[in-house]
């Protein structure tokens, strides 16, 4: 499980579910992404690391999530 363990996946899962359930739009390299699409390229994709991006709106809340490979 190239580097992630179940533990890992369900909770990044569930963080996402969560996230996505408030409204707040995930992308993941600029396209719209589902928490399981995103879940599936941490996975899948050994040796890239994704960086997060935090959008926020005029009140400082969350609206969107943007992951961004970044090559080692």
């Amino acid at each position: 499980m190239s580097g992630y363990e179940k533990q890992d996946v369900r909770e990044l899962f569930a963080e996402l579910t969560g996230y996505e359930k408030k409204g707040v739009g995930i992308s993941l390299n600029g396209l719209a992404a589902s928490p399981m699409q995103v879940v599936q390229a941490h996975v899948l994709r050994d040796n890239v690391i994704f960086m997060r991006d935090y959008v926020m709106n005029e009140k400082g809340d969350i609206k969107e999530l943007c992951f961004t490979d970044v090559e080692e």
